[in-house]
């Protein structure tokens, strides 16, 4: 367990983002993912209709996890200023608020992008898994099993009964990945630090910075 590579490198690079890290130097270098080792695993924020017909059309499995959108954008905001050129102002919380409300953000509006692979896991539930955040947190282990099957590898009555999936729950725990030296140190795609891309995780924290009237038009236009 000591030599995962979980716990040598940072998730963003085993599994790297298309728009970011694949494609993240188009059109000067285009890579051909079907050179890449199997079984691949790529990551992204792209919405579904949005995605490469090749993709949807292909046997390719989706996992979807989607989040409380005032926590997204919270989250969202206060890695966007830590992220920013130095020279630039730091985004105001009003006005980022806003342009959230209206859409105006990366990938399009939360709500279609969420409601875009809700809809294509009822019509496909074996090409599409919808999960949530605050579902995975409150049961890990019944999601992980679910994820399993989902991905045709379930566990044995073995590996349940020998604690395979709490090592594989505390392996990936937000405090096991955060403690590690592969996500404190260097950068990430587009100089992003890796330090930045693990914050709190947690449920509700969006009272921190939100008035309760804001929450409130958030709730509304969902």
């Amino acid at each position: 367990m000591s030599s995962h590579l979980l716990l040598t490198s940072n998730p963003h690079e085993l599994v790297p983002f298309i728009e970011y890290t694949i494609y993240g130097n188009a059109p000067s270098h285009v890579p051909n993912p079907s050179n890449m080792t199997e079984p691949r695993l790529f990551g992204t924020h792209i919405p579904f209709h949005a995605l490469a017909k090749s993709i949807k059309e292909s046997n390719s499995r989706i996992i979807y996890i989607c989040r409380n959108p005032l926590d997204t954008f919270v989250s969202s905001w206060i890695f966007l200023n830590k992220i920013k050129p130095e020279h630039l102002p730091e985004f105001e919380l009003g006005e980022a608020f806003e342009k959230y409300c209206k859409g105006i953000i990366g990938f399009g509006p939360t709500w279609n992008q969420m409601l875009g692979y809700w809809k294509e896991s009822i019509a496909r539930p074996s090409k599409v898994l919808f999960l949530k955040y605050e579902d995975l947190k409150k049961d890990a282990n019944f999601h992980v099993k679910r994820i399993a099957e989902f991905l045709g590898c379930l566990f044995t009555f073995e590996e349940e009964r020998d604690g395979m999936i709490e090592s594989i729950i505390k392996l990936c725990s937000f405090e096991k990945m955060k403690e590690l030296e592969a996500n404190k140190s260097r950068t990430f795609a587009r100089n992003f630090k890796r330090k930045h891309l693990l914050r709190k995780a947690e449920m509700g924290d969006w009272v921190s910075y939100l008035s309760p009237e804001m929450g409130e038009k958030l709730s509304q236009i969902m």
